[in-house]
């Protein structure tokens, strides 16, 4: 297989010295970097231009966007409007209107995706809590949802008000500037004059053609009003009828068009109605564990054909959401990025093959007959954390190993650093925890650690700097990985890596997509 070949193929000879032979230690720091660099995804070119997919799902544009910086972070909100915008054309590229939202968290895709998109959404949780959550901020989000409506229907009718008003100028300025040039113009026919200059210059001032013009500008006013009426009826449909505010017409008259706005109010009542009655909720959360041989009907009792999304899933669940859809032939289509890579299960990090057990890494047959391995320390490589939380992972570590005694723990500290005020709060916080008993540890104790090591900061950022240029060769191996699992599926039509994201905004930035023969073909 030529994908492969080009995914997995190594040019030793080139990058031969970067570690020492016998002692396999790192002798040449520049040809590591210019390695990793060789091997990052870029400049592989097996990435597939996130326009040209666009392109290709070509469709109506959904009309006025909602800005989701209004009820979201801003790394989040990029990640969801870049991801719901994809996954809508999918949808729609497909002829699906259903939704599985694999990890869903606190329900920021799925929410919009139903809102936004009119997509029916279950959003899927092993997490009770973030369950609770989306429920939570979903209701609150219904509630609010007519205001970003509003604000964006305003925003999209400025941008198509001033629009003819900036070409007018232009047009303006154009026919007061003096043609300097007019020998040289009148030795050119007619014809080729035209192509050259805006048509605008040769327009005659005269009422009939400003009239002409008129007319063609309200019946496209009137065109707008009519496709966003239609959105809008749209969006009815997600809200309860106690939070419609039914749109109105700032440009309505009285006569034939205020009748139209009266049968327009009427659909709009009649379909919130009925929206409150049917209980009108497009996204559903849902808790559950999903592993590779989850039946999705026991968890969807109205199952159909659907497309599977999964934004920033955490370790397995990423391998496995790839696996469902392999497996389920109601899902049509997948749109997956992963994350947390140091989660991943891996086959023969042990150098034990066991057929019984799905794993996260590897999933193709190529690297399976390879028995290739990343291994922990590879894997957690692939991690961007900031320096100092580096270095207070690692004082922390020598602590617990010399005042308890403790070299391995089930236990993990998590996240906490980012919710500590000095290291001093971040130790506590970690050894209850670790449920150790901090109180045998005074305050001065855990800063004469601090100060112990604190010159070795220096040491921690060089190797934190060697991480984060290996982190991308990491990440293809694994991305690629799945890649060419979907390469080696028969029923698959087409599968790629996407760039997504902007990296600098969300670093876990490439989706793996995959569309199947029967449905998109």
């Amino acid at each position: 297989c030529r994908t492969k070949s080009l995914l997995f193929h190594t040019d030793d000879d080139r990058f031969s010295d970067v570690f020492c032979e016998n002692s396999k230690k790192l002798i040449n720091v520049h040809l590591f970097a210019l390695a990793a660099k060789h091997y990052s995804l870029p400049n592989l070119g097996v990435c597939t231009p996130l326009e040209e997919i666009l392109e290709a799902l070509r469709g109506d544009s959904q009309g006025a966007s909602i800005k989701t910086d209004e009820f979201m972070n801003n790394k989040k909100s990029h990640e969801v409007q870049a991801m719901s915008e994809l996954v809508d054309k999918i949808a729609k590229y497909c002829g699906l209107k259903q939704v599985i939202d694999i990890g869903s968290g606190k329900g920021y895709l799925s929410s919009f995706l139903s809102m936004q998109y009119n997509l029916k959404v279950y959003g899927i949780d092993s997490s009770k809590t973030n369950t609770n959550g989306a429920h939570e901020r979903n209701r609150k989000l219904k509630k609010h949802w007519k205001t970003y409506q509003s604000r964006a229907r305003a925003n999209s009718e400025t941008q198509r008000l001033e629009k003819p008003i900036k070409n007018e100028i232009k047009c303006k300025a154009i026919n007061e500037k003096p043609l300097n040039n007019n020998s040289s113009l009148q030795s050119q026919d007619q014809g080729t004059t035209q192509d050259l200059v805006p048509a605008c210059v040769f327009t005659e001032v005269a009422v009939s053609e400003t009239s002409k013009q008129t007319e063609i500008n309200l019946a496209q006013a009137q065109s707008d009003e009519s496709k966003l009426s239609e959105e809008t009826l749209g969006i009815l449909n997600v809200l309860p009828a106690d939070a419609v505010e039914v749109f109105s017409s700032s440009h309505c008259n009285y006569g034939e068009v205020c009748e139209e706005e009266k049968a327009r109010r009427k659909m709009a009542f009649i379909r919130a109605k009925e929206s409150k009655s049917s209980e009108s909720n497009l996204y559903f959360p849902l808790t559950s564990y999903v592993s590779a041989e989850t039946e999705l009907s026991d968890i969807i009792t109205d199952l159909e054909d659907c497309i599977m999304v999964g934004l920033h899933t955490c370790g397995d669940l990423a391998a496995n959401t790839l696996r469902i859809f392999t497996a389920k032939p109601e899902i049509k289509a997948v749109c997956s990025v992963g994350c947390c890579y140091h989660l991943l299960s891996e086959q023969y990090e042990n150098q034990e093959d066991c057929t019984e057990e799905v794993w996260g890494f590897p999933m193709c047959q190529y690297l399976k007959d390879k028995g290739w391995c990343c291994g922990r320390n590879a894997r957690m490589s692939a991690c961007l954390l900031p320096t100092e939380s580096l270095f207070y992972r690692a004082v922390l570590q020598v602590i617990i190993e010399e005042i308890y005694g403790v070299t391995k723990s089930d236990r993990h500290v998590g996240k906490i650093f980012s919710k500590s005020s000095s290291f001093l709060d971040y130790v506590r916080k970690s050894l209850k925890k670790l449920e150790l008993d901090d109180s045998k540890l005074p305050d001065s104790c855990i800063m004469d650690y601090y100060e112990k090591y604190k010159h070795r900061m220096n040491e921690l950022e060089a190797f934190n700097m060697l991480k984060v240029v290996l982190a991308p060769c990491i990440e293809v191996l694994i991305l690629l990985d799945r890649l060419c699992y979907l390469k080696e599926q028969n029923s698959i039509a087409w599968s790629g890596l996407v760039k997504l994201f902007d990296p600098v905004k969300s670093p876990r930035c490439c989706a793996v997509i995959a569309l199947k023969k029967q449905s998109c073909l």
